[in-house]
């Protein structure tokens, strides 16, 4: 692919495409991957299994979100509702020419692939790592001891919080229990056990919900962002081996 991408607003996208090894191409296919809060394409958890994906045959899009990395548009605007948007532009691009879309979101990543994916008929298989469903829980764990527009995301000067975050987390969307039931995607999670920042609950809700109709990983010791080599290893194994399947 090789053409600007915007969402909604106009603001323009960026993101990296690769192309998967010839010997092993699955030529339907591309994988989407998007990034969690603060993050953006070039963060490990997402650059490392697109790698994986191409070296077995995928070509991969991983992208920011508005606001985020070398995307246009203000971090304080990238919000969930927002970033579905955005992952939505990425899909229309995508599909022009590819009938075939898998989504892998990390985090809030995950959250905004849940949203998209109960909808969006365009996604053939759903990745959620460390995937967000409890919303409001999480921004108030994490951040709820900050005062919105004056106080920071984990005490970082470029991620500002923002109310508009907030309201959307708490409010707007509060839980996304109600978006589970409706994806009829292939649905692979991964969650390490010792995440804090999402907890591994979230992907057990998923469970609880769905059942066996989707496939829950749990990676001993894995921390938020499989940053461990053994742990991000197991990680990309069992994304590699589950979307080959698919495929």
């Amino acid at each position: 692919m090789n053409q600007t991408i915007k969402n909604s607003l106009g603001e323009t996208l960026d993101y990296s495409f690769a192309s998967g090894a010839d010997d092993f191409k699955k030529s339907d296919w591309i994988v989407v991957l998007g990034h969690g809060v603060t993050g953006n394409k070039d963060r490990p958890v997402v650059a490392d299994p697109a790698a994986a994906l191409n070296a077995a045959g995928f070509d991969t899009l991983r992208f920011s979100f508005a606001g985020n990395g070398d995307s246009a548009g203000d971090f304080r605007d990238a919000t969930i509702t927002k970033e579905v948007g955005d992952l939505n532009a990425v899909l229309d691009a995508a599909a022009a020419s590819y009938p075939k879309i898998a989504y892998i979101g990390h985090s809030m990543g995950g959250a905004v692939g849940v949203i998209q994916a109960s909808t969006d008929v365009r996604i053939r298989a759903l990745v959620s790592i460390a995937g967000m469903i409890d919303t409001k829980t999480f921004a108030e764990t994490e951040f709820g001891e900050e005062t919105p527009d004056e106080g920071l995301m984990w005490e970082e000067e470029s991620c500002p919080l923002s109310s508009a975050f907030m309201t959307d987390l708490c409010q707007t969307h509060n839980s996304l229990e109600n978006k589970v039931e409706a994806i009829t995607a292939p649905w692979l999670l991964l969650h390490g056990t010792a995440d804090d920042v999402v907890l591994p609950k979230d992907s057990e809700t998923v469970r609880g919900i769905k059942g066996d109709s989707v496939t829950i990983v749990t990676v001993e010791g894995a921390d938020h962002s499989f940053n461990e080599s053994a742990h991000k290893a197991e990680l990309i194994d069992n994304i590699v081996a589950w979307l080959s399947a698919q495929a």
